[in-house]
């Protein structure tokens, strides 16, 4: 898609820029904390820290209280994320000790079971829950997120991956990753069985509750899906009825030419990364320019970009409390996530070398990108000490840095010229972090009508962003849907 269409598109779109040279129609801006069921996410060392709590990650109060907190805030979203093995390539081979020493996401545990408790103590927070498509069956994972979207009254959200770590295919009785492409095939025939089952097996009147005659549900209304495939067999039907989405709110990260296309036809919401919003911009243009090729209108995805915002009353401060936050990092900790990242184990190198120079295209291009974006860096040597530093507070996210004035102004030009929705916060450390933004950030994105004033009591994570709880019509889960006034589900009748 060229900048010229997007334009066109953005002047059709209620979120887009005004016509004629008008200046520019404010969007409400989506906002999401990011967070990990761990010590450490991608601020190694910070647990320490005295705003940090998440060494309390074990205990459901530490997660009560910082959804109570976002609720009240009116974030619309806790996103958190998960890994199925650790950070082993670092000091390798299978070396797990440079990210358990600090916790850098790990140990860790099942984010899932996290959602139900944070929702009884919150009105409109939604939670997306990180699930991976490679190591969990279709079935099975249909059943958690129905039983969770029940218990949510609809406020969940699954965060579609594939997996990448060997670590984790190790655990799981691989050898290795499933090749990259492979992932996504299977995960294509994956969305397939879970529509199905979500969305076709059901029909909408199944469910009857008549205590009169005592027929909880009408079994003619229930149907097997009988999938048959390459990679899943699943008779059904699926064993939890109809939740309040059906389908779960869906969210997705890739960023591969796969994983575009994976997320232009499935995902409602598509988390990017960039260090610029420049950079950022031709991602979205591709997504895009994918969703409308499906058939979806190109803004039924949203696209939030990853920052982390350091933020304090003025700049001088802000600059301060970046260096103060830096100082309880831990360089092992981020070259073992980084290490986790790429493949890379940057322990074969000297402590001395340029990695901008390296015979390695791809670190060439991860830290030639950062040493032309980060401000102050290009003339600096970009070894792993340089490296580590860079990573510890919010990983290989974007990051501002400033008072509410300079931050707010960063992210409006964002918007603007990567054409976003939102973003995703992460944290150097939680709450912290999360009680800065709420208390600079989000009332300067108040006053300047770029964050919702009044959010609708109750409504689902779809409702909050699409104004419904069933998937839209562009969406090609919608095929699936088995209404009451049809005999089967569309997909079957041709």
């Amino acid at each position: 898609m060229s900048s010229e269409e997007g334009a066109r598109q953005r002047e059709a779109h209620p979120n887009g820029l005004a016509q004629n040279g008008q200046s520019p129609k404010r969007k409400e801006l989506i906002l999401n904390a990011f967070a990990m069921n761990t010590p450490g996410h991608l601020s190694p060392g910070l647990w320490r820290h005295p705003t940090n709590r998440t060494a309390e990650y074990k205990k459901l109060r530490f997660w009560t209280d910082l959804a109570k907190l976002l609720d009240e805030a009116g974030f619309h979203a806790l996103f958190i994320a998960d890994v199925l093995g650790c950070y082993d390539v670092y000091r390798g081979p299978a070396n797990h000790g440079p990210a358990l020493q600090c916790g850098a996401q790990f140990p860790i545990n099942d984010p899932l079971y996290l959602a139900p408790a944070m929702a009884a103590v919150t009105k409109n927070l939604a939670f997306g829950i990180t699930a991976s498509t490679t190591y969990e069956h279709p079935y099975a994972l249909a059943r958690k997120f129905s039983t969770v979207d029940h218990l949510t009254d609809g406020r969940v959200a699954w965060n579609i991956v594939t997996s990448y770590l060997d670590s984790a295919a190790r655990n799981f009785g691989l050898d290795k990753q499933v090749a990259h492409d492979d992932r996504y095939a299977i995960a294509e025939e994956y969305m397939d069985v879970l529509y199905k089952l979500w969305e076709g097996s059901w029909r909408d009147d199944a469910v009857v509750e008549d205590k009169t005659t005592g027929v909880y549900a009408e079994p003619d209304r229930v149907r097997q899906i009988n999938h048959e495939g390459k990679n899943f067999n699943v008779a059904g039907p699926h064993i939890c009825e109809p939740s309040p989405q059906r389908t779960p709110f869906l969210f997705q990260a890739g960023t591969s030419k796969s994983g575009r296309l994976f997320g232009a036809r499935h995902a409602e919401v598509i988390f990017a990364g960039a260090q610029l919003p420049e950079k950022l911009r031709p991602s979205v243009d591709a997504i895009r320019h994918l969703a409308k090729e499906q058939g979806r209108d190109p803004y039924h995805v949203k696209v939030i970009a990853s920052m982390c915002m350091i933020v304090a009353e003025t700049d001088e401060a802000a600059e301060a409390k970046h260096a103060e936050l830096l100082s309880w990092g831990n360089r092992e900790g981020a070259l073992a996530l980084f290490g986790g990242w790429t493949g890379v184990d940057l322990s074969t190198y000297t402590d001395d070398e340029d990695f901008r120079f390296v015979k390695l295209p791809m670190i060439q291009s991860i830290i030639g990108g950062w040493a032309d974006t980060v401000p102050g860096s290009k003339d600096l040597k970009w070894n792993k000490a340089r490296i580590a530093e860079y990573l510890i507070l919010g990983g290989m996210n974007a990051k501002v840095v400033g008072s509410p004035k300079t931050v707010v102004d960063e992210l409006e030009r964002w918007v603007e010229i990567a054409d976003i929705d939102g973003f995703n916060c992460s944290h150097a450390t939680n709450p912290g972090t999360f009680e800065d933004i709420i208390s600079l950030v989000i009332p300067e994105l108040k006053k300047r009508g770029l964050f919702r004033a009044n959010v609708k009591t109750g409504a689902t994570a779809r409702e909050q962003h699409f104004g419904q709880s069933r998937l839209l019509d562009d969406h090609p889960g919608s095929k699936f849907k088995w209404p009451s006034t049809r005999e089967v589900p569309e997909y079957l009748s041709g």
